[in-house]
Formats: C-alpha cells, structure tokens, sequence
C-alpha cells in the first residue's frame, strides 16, 4: 500500500508539473510569428476582416500575426491546409459560416469542421441585404413574395455562384416562402450585381458592401436584410423576419478556429485577446462601415452556432438538392 501511494504522489505530481508548464507556455504564447490562414481571396470580407484582427493582434502581442491567403473550391482548399496544420497555436484559420455549409454540398470533404477544429472565438456577422431591380413592381418582402405566387418561375435571383452564401439565403427564402423563384449563378459576385443593376435579374441577397452604394445612388431597391436584427447602416429598413418571414435569418458569420489539439491554455488566452480587441473602439468603427456586428464570446458560443447552421443549412441544400464537386 505504501508503494502504491508512493507511485500515486508521484503521478499526481508529475500531472500538477505537465499543467504548471503547459500554464507557462499559454503565459508566454506567442513567442514567434503567427499565421492567420484566410481561405479566400485578398479584398474580400474575410480577408479585410482577418487583417484588421491581425494588425491589432500584433500590437497587442508583440509578435507578427500574418494573412496567408489560400483561396480555391469555395474556402477547402485553406480550410484543409489549416486542418492539417500542427496545432502548435501558430497557425488558425478565419473562418466563415461557409464551414458550416460545405459538409452537405461536397460529398468527399477532406476535412471536418467539428472534428479537425477547435473553436476559439466569434469575430463579426454581417447580414446580407435583399435587394430588387427599381422595374420590380415591389416595395417590401409581402409584396415580393405576392409577385413571386403569381409568377411561377418567371422571378429570378442572382448569387456569387452555386453553394455560394448568398445562393442558399434565395433557397431558404424560397423554401419558406413557398414560392418558385429561379437561382441565376455567377462566377463571382461582381458579375451577378452588375446583371441586377441592369435589369437582366430581379433580385439578389447581396453582400451589404457591396449593394449599400448602389441602394443609396437609387440604382437598387432595398427591401430587407437577412440578420436575425436591423443593421446600423439602415437601421429603418426591416429584418426578413420583420417584413413578413418569420423565423428567416442568414448572415453570414466569421470565427477564428485552431487546428484540433491546439493547447487548451492557448485557445483561452487567445479568445481572451480576441475579445478585448473587438471592444477597441476603432475597431468597433471600422466593422460598422463594412456593415459588420462584433461577436466575440467564449469558444462554446462558435461551437454552439456551428451545430446549428450545419443542421440548418444540411436541410436547405438537401430540400434544394445542390451538389458540388
């Protein structure tokens, strides 16, 4: 028994040193540069977002934190890289809600948000805005969705490409709506507003960004954004679920997640500074005018909002029968 003790307290205290020292390490993270895989191209939201952070991160911490952009297959391609990245807390990812959608739409993923991932924090939601052609004959959501029950078939709806964000908000709104409105793809978002702005397409669930200029020079009609509340940048223009859909809501989320096995004491003090940066002031102003909400929150809160956009979203493209290769 005295042997068995002995071996016990040691143990124990072998556990009390491996927990003291992976402390130190946490403390001390990070002492060499820091590199924020972003799985899409420079310019975009992703991006502006994850260099923003970055910039600020450095500041904080006193070491470089790098955009490495790797776009390619609708965000894989980075998000792979970042999966089977060491999880050493010197390489994460900013993700996007994206993340959540491609499990139901490519059939061989090579990667697995929930498995590979660990969470770290929740960075901003921007709403996308639905957004019509000033010829459309309607001027809110219940009239829209009147025009589309008489015309079966006969509205259409531009999105950045199949799968895309803002392809699955026109499915979700057709799915409870019941109507029958027809989903035009493009390559690429630039394409598809410039064919609503000329008329060859009613409507489009556009990125704030890049519709709020054309809405406020009267080329396009706003009837609603698609966040679960109004957005500063039109605070008098009504949810989706205010003007008539209850329950409708698809913003598009952003989140910094590690590599599976990333030290736990480094996630927390990570999401700690995480938050303290979306508290800055400047910050705060800098999202609102790419009509950005910060998030932030715990790691369990990116978890928790994961889960449910992949069964939410796994519905949609199932109902809507959307396959990608």
């Amino acid at each position: 028994m005295g042997i068995m003790r002995h071996l016990v307290g040691i143990a124990l205290g072998l556990a009390v040193v491996a927990a003291g020292a992976g402390d130190l390490a946490a403390q001390a993270w990070p002492t060499k540069t820091v590199r924020m895989i972003i799985p899409f191209p420079a310019g975009g939201s992703a991006d502006t977002l994850g260099r923003l952070l970055n910039q600020k991160l450095t500041e904080r911490l006193n070491q470089p934190f790098v955009a490495d952009n790797r776009p390619g297959a609708g965000g894989n391609i980075g998000t792979d890289l970042a999966a089977k990245s060491p999880p050493d807390g010197y390489t994460f990812l900013m993700g996007v809600s994206s993340i959540a959608i491609a499990p139901s739409l490519y059939a061989n993923l090579s990667w697995d948000p929930v498995k590979d991932f660990t969470p770290v924090s929740l960075i901003a939601s921007t709403p996308n805005i639905l957004v019509v052609h000033p010829d459309v004959p309607a001027k809110t959501v219940q009239e829209l969705v009147a025009l589309a029950k008489s015309k079966p078939g006969q509205l259409n709806y531009a999105s950045g490409g199949n799968g895309a964000t803002n392809h699955l908000a026109g499915e979700l709104f057709k799915r409870m709506t019941a109507t029958d409105i027809v989903h035009i793809p493009y390559r690429g978002n630039p394409l598809a507003v410039i064919d609503v702005l000329n008329g060859q397409v009613a409507m489009m669930f556009d990125f704030m960004i890049t519709s709020l200029p054309h809405v406020k020079a009267g080329k396009l009609r706003p009837l609603a954004v698609t966040g679960y509340q109004r957005s500063p940048q039109v605070p008098d223009l009504p949810t989706v679920a205010e003007a008539g859909v209850p329950g409708y809501e698809a913003s598009t989320w952003f989140a910094v997640m590690a590599p599976a096995g990333t030290p736990a004491e480094i996630v927390r003090k990570f999401n700690g500074e995480i938050n303290a940066v979306l508290k800055l002031p400047d910050v705060v102003e800098r999202l609102a005018t790419l009509g950005a909400e910060p998030l932030g929150g715990t790691s369990e809160d990116v978890s928790k909002l994961l889960r449910t956009d992949l069964t939410k979203w796994s519905e949609v493209v199932r109902a809507a029968n959307i396959k990608l290769e």
